[in-house]
């Protein structure tokens, strides 16, 4: 077994492969697999070794845009924060007051139907590396259903692939 130091308290740490909730993202439902994940016993925490990470971000951007359902406030603001915009930028991009981004990402309001399609569509435009995924990411918005579904997003890092649980 592999064994490091832990990047807390400097102890003796294994290394052992698992899944980790990746929270770090600003999304409460994706979930890494099979990733190496430092685990001290002295101090009990679990860091996890992500490989990749820019690719793997913008793998989860697509599976985010990609998803058959509505979009949720915090994917709103995790795309927002991808193309490095701030409220006031992105709401004037997508012509909405910038309140009305501020309960969108609050989930305060539900986001239109018109304007969860644009978002997608901007992200996808102007994110680094996306623009190949445009064209078979939007023949897709026809399937996007209306109501509201937290959908778990299992990545695996390894494979660059993702999946809805």
């Amino acid at each position: 077994m592999k064994t490091t130091a832990c990047g807390e308290c400097g102890a003796n740490a294994k290394v052992v492969r698992g899944s980790y909730p990746f929270k770090e993202s600003g999304l409460p439902n994706v979930v890494l697999q099979g990733i190496d994940l430092i685990r001290c016993p002295k101090c009990r925490t679990t860091d996890p070794v992500i490989p990749r990470v820019n690719v793997l971000l913008r793998l989860l951007v697509v599976a985010v845009v990609s998803k058959p359902y509505r979009l949720v406030g915090e994917e709103v603001r995790f795309l927002r924060k991808y193309l490095r915009m701030s409220g006031e930028e992105f709401s004037h991009l997508i012509h909405v007051d910038k309140t009305t981004l501020s309960k969108w990402e609050n989930n305060e309001d539900p986001i239109s139907h018109q304007s969860d399609r644009l978002i997608r569509a901007v992200t996808l435009a102007l994110g680094d590396g996306l623009k190949d995924k445009l064209e078979e990411i939007v023949r897709l918005f026809g399937q996007i259903e209306e109501s509201r579904s937290d959908l778990r997003i299992d990545i695996n890092p390894g494979e660059m692939s993702y999946k809805y649980a």
